[in-house]
């Protein structure tokens, strides 16, 4: 059976999140993704905790290197308390552009920085729980003082599990063997690439940790191209295909791309980006790269398209929910099939 994950437009702010994570569990949703892009990932992550009563709720993916791991494990502690143990803490790099000149933070090694910042999160963890002083001393953070005034203190329920996003090889074999869990990129997620890419990386890093990986979390997060009839579909893929085409001008996203031999499409893109010709970049996307990416079908249809792709992939899953509210129930019922497969 799958574990079906709600994702949040990332344009959504603090005013709507609540009644859109309240809409997501009243559908059956087992938890929910909120971004950290345009708007706060924590913060969002706290309204959507406040609004349910049931639903798991986790950044995907919280920026990780603008913010000090303390600012990140003091916020994820309190939101793991006040929701009785409904967070999960999803964790990303983001690119280096991104980090240096949107946020002024540094971006040093990514791969080694953000296995010493999970277990600088762990560490302060543990002493928040017990009171043991906190000694962590890495590369690239250290954490050596907690007085008592600043610790909060034991809480019920102090594993948060920690996910990350990854992508390149090094990354995905160090979240294997660090992480409770991977959150995929959504170019990522075709069973090819999954199957004979992503799942024997993460394997190196299981067998690095000397584990199995039996409780490994992977989530996978396709675009998905469903609705109530054939028409809503038909303008899905559509959709998908422009954010397609934007998504594979970024040479990191290319590994998909060279899997199924479309390494020059990437090259276009971004080659289009460069001479500011935004609108013609859907036309690179063909049906052909669409019906590898994105999954296709209406709501009747969908449930089997996920469980042919992916049921001996994963149990965890984001499944898009309606633009359209009056279409919820239909929706809901393709939920509760899935959780059933």
């Amino acid at each position: 059976m799958f574990q079906v994950f709600a994702t949040t437009p990332e344009n959504m702010g603090p005013g709507e999140i609540g009644a859109h994570a309240a809409r997501a569990e009243a559908m059956g949703f087992d938890g929910l993704h909120v971004p950290d892009a345009v708007h706060d990932g924590l913060l969002l992550s706290a309204m959507a905790l406040a609004a349910t009563e049931t639903l798991l709720v986790g950044t995907g993916v919280l920026l990780a290197f603008p913010r000090s791991p303390m600012i990140t494990a003091i916020a994820a502690w309190d939101l793991q308390k006040m929701s009785g143990g409904r967070f999960e803490l999803g964790l990303g790099t983001q690119i280096k552009q991104n980090i240096e000149q949107r946020y002024s933070a540094r971006w040093d090694s990514p791969v080694p920085q953000l296995r010493e910042y999970v277990q600088a999160l762990r560490a302060i963890f543990h002493s928040f729980q017990t009171g043991d002083r906190l000694n962590f001393e890495g590369d690239h953070y250290q954490l050596t003082r907690l007085q008592p005034f600043f610790n909060p203190g034991p809480i019920d329920h102090p594993n948060i599990p920690i996910l990350c996003g990854a992508v390149g090889p090094a990354m995905t074999r160090m979240v294997g063997r660090i992480a409770d869990g991977m959150i995929t990129h959504p170019t990522n997620t075709p069973p090819e690439y999954i199957r004979d890419v992503c799942l024997p990386r993460l394997q190196g890093g299981f067998e690095q940790a000397g584990n199995t990986g039996d409780d490994f979390k992977l989530v996978l997060g396709p675009l998905t191209a469903t609705g109530k009839d054939e028409a809503t579909v038909a303008a899905q893929w559509e959709k998908q295909r422009n954010l397609l085409g934007f998504l594979y001008s970024t040479p990191a996203y290319w590994p998909s791309l060279e899997l199924f031999g479309w390494e020059a499409k990437g090259q276009q893109l971004l080659d289009m980006t460069r001479a500011g010709n935004w609108q013609a970049m859907p036309d690179i996307v063909t049906d052909e790269m669409l019906a590898a990416f994105v999954p296709r079908g209406t709501y009747s249809e969908i449930v089997d398209t996920y469980k042919n792709r992916y049921a001996n992939l994963t149990r965890r899953i984001t499944f898009p929910m309606p633009d359209n509210p009056a279409d919820d129930g239909l929706a809901a019922k393709a939920i509760s099939a899935l959780q059933r497969c």
